[in-house]
């Protein structure tokens, strides 16, 4: 698999780290700013942010998460608190820390919240993007019987998607971001080649739905927390696209993140940094700057 052209002054390397090897995109200089992909994506979703977040005076990691893109295919560990030390050790690998700018979309969201939650005063700000944190909202967003979304029950079964998906790849995944985006543009016949790719085949979709399979027991230990009165203490911002999760992404995590900051990004749908990098660079440098 190849990656398409990175943008200048970012190259791939890659890191052995808490029993698997993580591949990552590395860039800039300053402080550090880690980035956390979704599903069904790599850290190519985060192509057009790159050059502009070093050019602003950091230090940029974009990793494929465990099991995706070009990271080895791992057997287990697909659980948020065990991926949140894939990061934080990959971190301190680089010699990056321990104030890091953590942000995350979708599932890479989840984890950036799991490595704050276990690590708060390694987290100088926390970026969660269109997402619902399981515990603290996921469930009611998967709950079908009151109009929750379908796919996360299917994703969870064990052996099936991976039989039903196994072969028709690429058109699942076009369907896919049809319907999540507004703007279409970003999401090129290369793009979409390099998606499919990457979870292309039986293995690839168990490592892509295996992050899934363990929501359940992620929002277990995230409501135990919560329940327990604990807050993140360092200022978080969520993001959310208008045609996405818009606000209540924020508003859900108000009870435990008494600091944080709402943004709604217009004309945009659950891909931000693609569909709105611009717009998404802006709000970033003006959070990283607060105090």
């Amino acid at each position: 698999m190849n990656d398409l052209i990175l943008p200048s002054g970012f190259a791939r390397r890659s890191a052995d780290v808490n029993g698997t090897q993580l591949s990552y995109l590395y860039g800039g200089s300053g402080p550090a700013v880690v980035l956390l992909h979704g599903w069904p994506q790599t850290s190519l979703a985060w192509r057009y942010v790159l050059e502009p977040l070093a050019s602003s005076g950091y230090t940029v990691v974009a990793p494929d998460l465990r099991g995706l893109g070009h990271s080895a295919h791992a057997e287990s560990g697909y659980d948020k608190d065990n991926q949140s030390e894939d990061i934080r050790q990959l971190l301190h690998s680089l010699g990056l820390g321990p104030q890091v700018r953590v942000v995350g979309h979708d599932i890479g969201a989840m984890v950036a919240f799991s490595y704050a939650r276990r690590h708060p005063d390694d987290v100088e700000h926390l970026v969660v993007m269109d997402v619902a944190i399981p515990g603290l909202g996921l469930e009611k967003a998967m709950d079908v019987a009151h109009g929750g979304l379908w796919h996360f029950g299917l994703f969870m079964a064990h052996d099936v998607p991976e039989l039903l998906f196994d072969g028709h790849e690429r058109d699942f995944f076009a369907w896919w971001f049809r319907r999540l985006a507004v703007q279409m543009s970003p999401f090129t016949p290369e793009i979409m080649e390099d998606v499919t790719r990457s979870y292309s085949g039986r293995e690839a979709l168990r490592c892509g739905f295996e992050h899934y399979r363990t929501l359940l027991d992620d929002g277990k230990i995230n409501r135990a927390w919560a329940d327990a009165g604990h807050q993140l203490s360092m200022p978080v911002l969520a993001v959310g696209g208008e045609r996405g999760a818009g606000a209540r992404l924020g508003e859900s995590l108000r009870p435990v993140a008494p600091q944080i900051k709402i943004d709604v990004v217009g004309a945009c749908g659950h891909f931000v940094a693609e569909e709105q990098p611009e717009a998404l660079v802006s709000t970033l440098t003006d959070f990283f700057a607060s105090p």
